[in-house]
């Protein structure tokens, strides 16, 4: 069953709590930044807690770095916490901040279906919950959902093949592989639906071929070619045993990658396999700008990526915490979408971008933006 595509209200906050620009946290895991537990009180906003997945993709860390520097410049002391995608660790860590007796905790979760029983210790002591980029389910205990438009993710990586590729205008065959992200991140299955939808019916036609077998029956069947743990070298791997054993007398042409941690992996599949940057090259999909990736995309080894600029969900979701502190009306623009198995969680959506490897576009949304200071990329 496919999932429905939701709808964009952009509305990005504020400019009391803006800050710009990102910067890079302690390469220090699982640290408390800006208090301790006998310190709660040091700021008059009180205690945010910030829960992130892990330090070893790119925009957690500057995702995490922006929130506090938000939160911080509005008076709040903050908990920042890194769980290096260990779901008893992250557990562990929301444990000690509920301890502290936080105003609201910000959880970016790595399993959206344990935090249950912690998530109840926090309604217990009327700590408020958001989810942050990633959905909690399987509890009533998460007040609110921060999120990109992550079905339209999806759907712009398809489209964006439909459009290279030509099948609109009935171009083809091409052989595509496939892949999708990690099954226990709920975002995983926006993603690959958005793009499964457009692309699926290509593959019906023969227009679109998947000499490896992977190509899920429907949207539901997306796990079957998740890839654990977002991490790129499981992707090479897999990259690798489908070229060897499909690829011996023909060329991948197009490779659907939910995010640029699995792109690459891909590229260095690709590359190790002698496939050369120009017309050999497939096209390649990613999400997330992250600097390898954007880098790639200058030399001509990945065609795009889907960019969401967390700055933007950071100023939201640091609004979003004033907002509850303050007891005013939390601002979201999707009350119907989200359904965690317990309630539907109101949610603020943010939209994506397309960015794709043209150096014109990379330098006017990745580096005009701030996002990115040209010698960063090598410009």
């Amino acid at each position: 069953m496919s999932l429905r595509k939701t709808q964009i209200v952009a509305a990005v906050a504020g400019a009391a709590l803006l800050l710009v620009g990102t910067s890079a946290c302690s390469s220090t895991r699982d640290t408390t930044s800006g208090t301790t537990a006998g310190s709660t009180a040091a700021a008059a906003g009180g205690l945010i807690g910030i829960a992130m997945p892990t330090k070893s993709l790119e925009r957690w860390n500057n995702d995490g770095a922006h929130l506090e520097e938000l939160l911080k410049a509005a008076g709040y002391t903050t908990s920042l916490q890194y769980a290096d995608n260990k779901v008893e660790q992250q557990i562990t860590q929301l444990q000690n901040m509920i301890n502290q007796n936080p105003k609201v905790l910000v959880i970016a979760s790595i399993d959206g279906t344990a935090l249950g029983p912690v998530l109840a210790q926090a309604k217990a002591k009327k700590i408020a919950v958001i989810a942050y980029d990633r959905l909690i389910n399987g509890t009533a205990d998460v007040d609110y959902y921060a999120t990109f438009d992550n079905y339209k993710v999806g759907q712009l990586q398809g489209q964006f093949i439909e459009s290279k590729l030509g099948l609109k205008d009935g171009k083809g065959p091409f052989n595509l592989e496939p892949f999708a992200g990690s099954p226990d991140d709920n975002n995983a299955k926006f993603f690959f639906s958005g793009a499964w939808d457009v692309l699926k019916p290509y593959v019906d036609k023969g227009q679109l071929v998947v000499p490896s077998g992977k190509a899920p029956a429907s949207d539901a069947d997306w796990t079957k070619i998740g890839i654990q743990g977002w991490k790129s070298e499981t992707a090479q791997s897999e990259m690798d045993n489908r070229l060897n054993s499909f690829y011996q007398d023909k060329k991948v042409n197009v490779v659907l990658s939910p995010n640029d941690s699995l792109a690459l992996g891909i590229e260095q599949s690709l590359d190790a396999k002698g496939y050369k940057a120009g017309a050999d090259w497939p096209i390649v999909t990613g999400q997330d700008a992250d600097k390898a990736n954007v880098k790639n995309m200058l030399v001509g080894k990945q065609s795009m990526t889907v960019w969401k600029d967390t700055r933007t969900l950071g100023d939201q979701v640091a609004k979003m915490v004033d907002q509850i502190v303050k007891s005013e009306k939390v601002t979201v623009n999707d009350e119907k979408t989200y359904d965690n198995g317990k309630k539907v969680v109101p949610t603020f959506l943010l939209p994506p971008q397309v960015v794709t490897n043209d150096k014109a576009d990379i330098t006017k949304s990745l580096v005009d933006s701030k996002f990115y200071k040209a010698a960063d990329l090598g410009l």
